[in-house]
């Protein structure tokens, strides 16, 4: 099978725990390219969050938010916002239990509470700037993802809501939290339709939780050798690590770039 479409996760994919793109993984990506195959992010960061890492790759298209919002060559292509009425409950319950929120809007982000610590934390760990303050933002703009800053034993706290919202954690004090059934899955799906491809066409590589829908959804998924373990049994191949040549061992096993020595394993 010759893949036409590879889509790429960020944090522990593309880039290792210091948050750099590992210099052999710049050169694999330039080399997928030169073979006329298109690399796509697939993240659960918003657009504003990955600008610099996309032009250092030369990478134009994006499934963001986790699949809620989708850039083609610089175009949004696919948008689902969260229900205000979901929102509204999941204020509510928030609020109730003293958690804080982030509301990811098109072109910003804003947080309901002011130093919060854990916002700093989970935020400082992308790398990316803090948020800023407005807690009314959910009532006047679209949003298509929240942080929910609480801890894993708090969890349960908000089954009710479960039926309305995707709840995915992604850092000890973060999770995100999506419409639900969301996924990078029905992002990729509708890029897809769009350049009338087929999940067959298409591969993907991916570290965490949010990737296992990702991995089912794609003709040969991918899991990087430093992944969640929960995330193995979705791929169809576990690469080495991200600072290992993981994402080339990748692209050579499904294919897409020839293999320089003994380097796949």
């Amino acid at each position: 099978m010759s893949y036409k479409i590879v889509f790429f996760d960020i944090d522990g994919t593309l880039v290792n725990e210091q948050k750099v793109i590992p210099e052999d993984t710049v050169r694999a990506i330039a080399e997928l390219k030169a073979r006329g195959v298109e690399p796509v992010i697939a993240t659960g960061r918003a657009p504003y969050f990955i600008k610099p890492l996309a032009e250092q790759l030369g990478i134009e298209s994006f499934v963001c938010m986790n699949g809620a919002y989708v850039i083609y060559k610089g175009k949004p292509l696919y948008k689902r916002e969260i229900e205000k009425s979901s929102l509204e409950k999941l204020v509510a319950v928030a609020g109730t239990h003293g958690h804080s929120l982030v509301f990811e809007g098109e072109h910003a982000f804003f947080s309901n509470t002011e130093n919060n610590p854990f916002i700093t934390e989970s935020v400082n760990s992308l790398k990316v700037e803090q948020p800023g303050f407005n807690p009314d933002f959910w009532q006047t703009d679209g949003v298509y993802q929240v942080f929910l800053h609480c801890e894993s034993q708090q969890e349960e706290l908000y089954a009710e809501l479960l039926s309305e919202l995707t709840l995915i954690r992604w850092h000890p004090q973060a999770m995100d939290v999506l419409p639900a059934g969301g996924s990078k899955a029905q992002g990729i799906k509708a890029l897809l339709d769009e350049l009338g491809l087929t999940v067959e066409d298409a591969a993907a590589f991916g570290d965490g939780l949010n990737d296992k829908e990702m991995l089912e959804a794609v003709g040969f998924g991918v899991a990087m050798g430093n992944s969640h373990p929960e995330l193995l049994p979705f791929a169809n191949y576990v690469t080495t690590h991200v600072d290992d040549r993981g994402i080339r061992n990748g692209l050579i096993k499904a294919g897409l770039l020839e293999a320089e020595q003994a380097e796949v394993v």
